[in-house]
């Protein structure tokens, strides 16, 4: 299977080139929020240097979409066409998935990646649910821990909590009592059956296609 020439337009070039740098940020800002979120009994010049390096790559990320937006010419079309992006310069902890972008770009500029489109699919949709959950755990644990009534009252019950979410199986008497930890919440059952129903069915679609293909070489009966 070949693939399509790269674009050459100005944004594209802007986000080949911006790919491998912007992931690296998000990784700093994950480490950074967790370190702060998980070791508030560091010293505060450290906590406050995390909190720099924090808002110094969102700092990055609305840089790179203000000037995707400009490149694009689209203006508020721009905005309409691209929600996730929107959605994830509001909400950077989401920003780590980027890494999961990159691999696959850096495959297809290798040529054909080396997993098939279904391992593919289930592979990232595991990487992303590990990232996911771990940014969600640090949310919600953030948000609750201190809280009056709360029952995440460490992190464990936090990764305990956001386990149960992901797996839309439910989570007992472990519930957010804040208004954020309860959006967090809506956010990762969402997310849960959306990446549960991309795993289902991608592992149905190459179950129906190893049947198939068996009975093709089968031969026919008499």
């Amino acid at each position: 299977m070949d693939y399509a020439p790269e674009d050459d337009s100005p944004k594209a070039r802007w986000e080949r080139r911006t790919e491998i740098p912007l992931a690296v940020a998000s990784l700093v800002f994950l480490a950074a929020y967790a370190v702060r979120v998980l070791a508030d009994e560091l010293p505060d010049a450290l906590l406050d240097l995390c909190l720099s390096l924090t808002l110094a790559a969102w700092a990055l990320f609305a840089v790179d979409y203000a000037v995707r937006w400009r490149l694009s010419g689209q203006r508020l079309r721009f905005v309409r066409t691209h929600l996730l992006d929107t959605v994830v310069l509001v909400l950077p902890l989401l920003r780590p998935l980027r890494v999961v972008k990159v691999y696959e770009t850096v495959q297809r500029r290798h040529g054909r990646p080396r997993l098939a489109l279904h391992a593919r699919v289930m592979a990232y949709a595991g990487l992303s649910t590990l990232l996911l959950g771990f940014t969600g755990a640090l949310g919600v644990y953030q948000q609750e821990h201190g809280a009056p009534d709360a029952t995440i009252l460490t992190f464990g019950d936090a990764v305990w909590w956001t386990c149960s979410t992901l797996a839309t199986v439910g989570y007992g008497d472990v519930v957010p009592v804040t208004p954020v930890g309860r959006l967090i919440a809506i956010g990762m059952m969402g997310i849960g059956m959306a990446l549960l129903g991309a795993v289902t069915g991608t592992f149905a679609s190459w179950l129906l296609q190893v049947f198939s293909a068996e009975d093709d070489e089968r031969p026919p009966a008499g």
